[in-house]
């Protein structure tokens, strides 16, 4: 079999890492037209399907910790395609589950083979694209990968049409087996130099991005921000259809002003990359989110029964993440060429923790008023923004937040 593998300057490579990204949201997104059916066919509640959400992000979160420093000691490749095949097995567990806690521990599992597409892929723009082109870079893969959470719903919908709900495993499964194909044959390995994997050094790298406070602003910005949206995506079918009665063949629609949205923010972030830093970018992004936020609760509260009053708000909640998330994950990889796939990785763990906790808690108090999910989305966004500004701050006191190039190399660290 011939390999082709994908030039650094090739379009195609910013396809091929954007459906890799894509593996995240299509495993939610997919799968979000069937939680009431799946709900009924396997005998539980709301609390217990929302759980289905929070066990995936669980898994995802954790295996961040151990996915970023395995990648940066035997490469980005074989890890890529070592947790992707574990997420095509658990897709089929998924699809033949018969009770809720089968279901649980499966998307447990699809959740950490799934966390290598996103943490693996935004390594390599980094490894490939390097501190100044990195935010252009995964801005492009962010409005590529948006197509993902267009098609997925309306695919759910569809699927859920003609077939039962095991289908959308099966589907994901199929996507799965594809990417293995395609990173074998195309995907160049990346990795500059290799790490140690002695605890020690893994600790150490943790610890100097523990104590970067730019990163773990960044990481909490994004964090907030991508929760916010987590609390909108698992609780969407219970408000849309149930709620306020949202035929299921039309729910996919709904998520096209979303995506529309994201697309556009993800453009228009490429855009200012050429003339603004990632932290004046963030800031603004979160501003949007805070504003549609605010909006979407006043205009739900006035129009308790409109689809629109949700809808339309969270459309520019979008463009405000498409600006948020590539720019603090640029902030957060700039400083750290040395150990990327640690950085990738650990501001992954704490975007899907926080995520997960998110979901968990809307889960818990959502009954019969999207309310709950309101009030949450409303409070993480603002604190998204108040974080922002320091963020901003920092970034206008480091030079090398408008000129990544004049940081100096960092010495890789091969030894514990």
């Amino acid at each position: 079999m011939t390999h082709r593998q994908l030039h650094p300057d090739s379009r195609w490579l910013l396809a091929l890492l954007a459906a890799l990204v894509a593996l995240g949201p299509l495993s939610v997104d997919v799968y979000l037209p069937a939680m009431p059916t799946m709900m009924a066919a396997l005998g539980t509640d709301i609390r217990h399907m929302h759980l289905t959400l929070s066990f995936y992000l669980t898994g995802f979160a954790l295996f961040h910790l151990a996915c970023g420093p395995l990648a940066d000691r035997f490469g980005r490749k074989p890890v890529l395609i070592g947790g992707t095949v574990l997420f095509v097995l658990a897709c089929l567990g998924c699809s033949f589950s018969t009770t809720i806690d089968q279901l649980l521990m499966f998307r447990f599992i699809q959740g950490i083979g799934a966390c290598v597409g996103p943490t693996v892929a935004r390594a390599v723009a980094r490894d490939v694209f390097g501190p100044t082109r990195a935010a252009r870079a995964l801005s492009l893969i962010a409005m590529l990968m948006a197509l993902a959470p267009a098609v997925a719903p309306t695919m759910g919908s569809i699927l859920m049409l003609w077939l039962p709900w095991p289908s959308i495993f099966v589907f994901l499964a199929v996507y799965g087996a594809a990417m293995v194909v395609l990173i074998h044959l195309y995907l160049a390995e990346s990795l500059p130099a290799r790490q140690s994997l002695h605890p020690l050094s893994i600790a150490r790298n943790y610890r100097e991005l523990l104590r970067s406070p730019v990163f773990i602003i960044a990481a909490f910005v994004s964090g907030f921000v991508y929760a916010g949206l987590m609390a909108y995506l698992s609780s969407s079918s219970f408000v849309y259809i149930d709620m306020l009665g949202v035929p299921v063949q039309y729910f996919g629609f709904i998520f096209l002003t979303s995506v529309a949205g994201y697309m556009a923010g993800s453009a228009l972030s490429a855009r200012l990359s050429r003339s603004y830093d990632s932290e004046r970018t963030v800031l603004v992004g979160a501003a949007l989110t805070a504003l549609a936020t605010a909006t979407m609760w006043v205009m739900a509260h006035l129009f308790p029964r409109s689809v629109s009053a949700l809808m339309l708000p969270m459309m520019f909640y979008s463009t405000g993440m498409g600006l948020v998330l590539p720019n603090a994950m640029a902030v957060s990889l700039r400083p750290f060429p040395h150990i990327a796939g640690t950085a990738s990785a650990l501001m992954g763990f704490i975007q899907m923790a926080m995520s997960a906790a998110v979901t968990a808690v809307v889960g818990r108090y959502l009954v019969d008023t999207p309310a709950p999910m309101l009030n949450f989305i409303v409070f993480i966004t603002f604190l998204a923004l108040l974080l922002s500004v320091p963020l901003y701050r920092l970034g206008s006191a480091t030079p090398h937040a408008t000129n990544p190039q004049s940081t100096p190399p960092t010495t890789p660290s091969t030894k514990p």
